[in-house]
């Protein structure tokens, strides 16, 4: 009789010390039976409310495939998932002090932020670039030369704009605008010839407006194109192993081409807007070898 009661002990102490060797956030979540994702409100299509107020995008997508690998395992029969509004300003304070545990939206990775925190393998990759009228065919930054040409002022886009300006002697007319709405109202209106943002951006401008089929997004870009990624807490190895392994398999799998399409290709809630924007080459390189690297350039290998 007294064998039974010995081998249920020792199976009680293995599942005592299996459950000391978690740490961090996969710890965290093992105690709480929940975890966290701090999301942006209105940062489309990565991360946003539709009509309902529900928490969807692009990001959301790819973190829900984290969840399940969390899930996995713990090997948890449930687990809890909590959203958390998240800002640009507020979002690495929040990782670092633990309000949330993983923040889904478009955060570019960098070495500065890697100083703090930690990022997942790149999901989207974004270039400076610019958006023309169709009918004024310009295509090649070299055919903005003389024109007038607007970015926001005060953006790392007007910096690089000025910079192709002048190291390609082009005398561009440099325009500031005050934000993103008036930018694009110079462009819309024939003020400007050509809008200088962020790609991905520009994508969501040109759905927004009243013709879409009249606008361009160049090929050519003014930078490398910038990582974002999904953001962690840094030196937490065992939750950024599973969030790692469950990136990279969504990435090399068939399903990130459809994920893509949903958000990117394909009308999105709440107002059936198509950005119209194919995976790049540059980001599809990426799936194929995911990284988390905060180097443009590694990307362009």
């Amino acid at each position: 009789m007294r064998l039974p009661a010995i081998m249920i002990a020792a199976t009680l102490m293995t599942v005592s010390a299996n459950a000391s060797e978690l740490t961090g956030t996969l710890q965290k979540i093992k105690e709480t039976n929940r975890v966290v994702l701090g999301i942006q409100e209105a940062s489309v299509p990565f991360s946003y409310l539709d009509s309902d107020q529900k928490v969807i995008g692009y990001a959301v997508d790819i973190c829900m495939k984290i969840v399940d690998a969390v899930k996995q395992e713990l090997k948890l029969s449930s687990l809890k998932v909590e959203t958390s509004p998240v800002t640009s300003s507020n979002r690495i304070p929040l990782m670092m002090n633990g309000t949330v545990d993983l923040v889904c939206s478009s955060t570019t990775n960098n070495a500065e932020r890697q100083r703090q925190v930690a990022f997942t393998n790149s999901h989207f990759l974004s270039a400076t670039r610019f958006a023309a009228r169709k009918t004024d065919n310009i295509t090649t930054i070299d055919a903005l030369k003389g024109k007038p040409v607007v970015a926001i002022s005060g953006s790392t886009n007007m910096v690089q704009l000025t910079q192709a300006s002048s190291t390609r002697n082009l005398g561009v007319a440099v325009l500031a605008a005050k934000d993103q709405a008036e930018a694009f109202l110079m462009l819309e209106t024939g003020r400007a010839a050509a809008y200088v943002l962020d790609d991905v951006q520009l994508a969501v401008a040109i759905a927004r407006s009243k013709d879409p089929s009249a606008y361009i997004i160049s090929e050519e870009a003014f930078s490398k194109a910038e990582p974002y990624g999904i953001m962690l807490r840094k030196d937490d190895a065992a939750f950024k192993t599973v969030a790692d392994r469950a990136t990279a398999n969504l990435y090399r799998s068939p399903e990130i081409e459809l994920i893509y399409k949903k958000w990117f290709e394909s009308p999105v809630p709440p107002n059936g807007l198509n950005f119209r924007n194919p995976m790049p080459k540059v980001l599809r390189n990426a799936f194929a070898n995911p990284s988390d690297s905060a180097d443009p350039a590694s990307y362009e290998r």
